[in-house]
C-alpha cells in the first residue's frame, strides 16, 4: 500500500512539472504554498484513517496489490530471460551448469585437441575457486658465533 502511495505522489510531482501545452491558456485559480500544504496534510490524515474506516477494502486492496506485485515479479523475470537470451549469450557466452559440465580433468585433452574443444566442458573442479594455501614458512637464518 505504501508503494502505491509513493508511486501516486511521485508521479503527481512529475505531472506538475511538466509544463503546460501553449494551446492550454485558461485562466486558473492560484493556490498558496499555505493552502497547498494545509490541503495536503488533511487529504494525508483522511488517508490514514481509511482502513479504519473502510476494513474490507483495506484487505481487498492488500490482496490486489500483492497480486500486482507477483505479476510485476514475474513480468520483471520474463524480460530478463528475455533480454539474457538476446544479448547476454553474445557478450559473455555459454554459461556452464552441471547440465553441460564435460569431462573430467583428468580426461580432458591438453595442448592444439583443446582448443577444439565444444562450450560448456568445465567441471566442478574447474568452476570452483583456486586454493590459496598458507605461505612457506621462511626460516630465520642465525649466524654461528665467530
Amino acid at each position: 500500500m505504501r508503494f502505491l502511495l509513493r508511486v501516486a505522489f511521485w508521479l503527481s510531482v512529475v505531472v506538475l512539472l511538466v509544463p503546460g501545452a501553449p494551446s492550454d491558456r485558461t485562466p486558473t485559480p492560484q493556490v498558496g504554498a499555505t493552502e497547498a500544504v494545509s490541503a495536503a496534510t488533511a487529504a494525508w490524515s483522511d488517508m490514514r484513517q481509511f482502513c479504519t474506516r473502510q476494513p474490507e477494502t483495506c484487505t481487498v486492496g492488500a490482496q490486489a496489490a500483492a497480486q500486482f506485485g507477483r505479476k510485476a515479479e514475474a513480468a520483471a523475470r520474463m524480460l530478463y530471460e528475455f533480454l539474457n537470451e538476446r544479448f547476454g549469450a553474445e557478450r559473455t557466452g555459454p554459461v556452464a551448469t552441471t547440465a553441460t559440465v564435460g569431462p573430467r580433468a583428468s580426461e580432458r585433452p591438453t595442448g592444439a585437441s583443446a582448443a577444439r574443444l565444444p562450450p560448456g566442458t568445465l567441471t566442478p573442479a574447474d568452476l570452483g575457486p583456486a586454493w590459496r594455501g598458507p605461505l612457506p614458512r621462511r626460516e630465520i637464518e642465525t649466524k654461528p658465533p665467530a
